[in-house]
């Protein structure tokens, strides 16, 4: 008698598995956007419940660039780095400030030279982001070259793309 009940019980959680694969195999596809789309949403950014506020426009003249090193400089570890902008504000991204001319500083260490405009900067071990307005930070890097690329994105972490951005390389000693 009890394998009776087994039975339909297993079918069941069966078909319930298949179901689920298929939504997880959908949302893989849609990640990058659904991030992006809920960063939005929790920082009251959209124009709507279904569009999202665009990527604001770089002020004429605007540009990142690194304080204190210079590419191909030897440096050591830890490393002091500075972040300079030029026509555009630094702002916290609790302000949630998403307008022309507003940001803030993302380095990337040995990764990409930038990001695509509207990306959503990563948040890891290579992707650190300053989103309380600071302009300067201490890094730990292991001897030998290293790429490091300052970002600069709008509140919700998207990227200005590659007119706001500027790598070098640094050797460690």
């Amino acid at each position: 008698m009890r394998k009776l009940y087994f039975l339909p019980a297993a079918l069941l959680l069966g078909l319930a598995a298949c179901n689920n694969a298929g939504d997880q195999a959908a949302s893989a596809d849609s990640t990058k956007k659904a991030g992006a789309d809920s960063m939005a949403m929790n920082h009251n950014m959209s124009d709507s419940a279904t569009k999202i506020t665009p990527v604001p426009e770089i002020p004429a003249g605007a540009k990142v660039f690194f304080k204190n090193l210079k590419n191909g400089e030897t440096v050591k570890s830890p490393l002091k780095v500075e972040m300079g902008v030029e026509g555009m504000t630094v702002d916290s991204v609790s302000k949630k400030i998403i307008a022309s001319g507003s940001g803030h500083h993302h380095l990337f260490i040995d990764a990409e030279d930038s990001l695509a405009s509207g990306t959503v900067v990563p948040k890891d071990s290579t992707h650190l982001h300053f989103g309380n307005a600071q302009t300067s930070a201490e890094i730990k890097l292991t001897p030998g070259e290293h790429k490091l690329t300052l970002q600069y994105a709008d509140g919700i972490h998207r990227s200005y793309g590659s007119k706001l951005a500027t790598t070098i390389k640094v050797k460690v000693k």
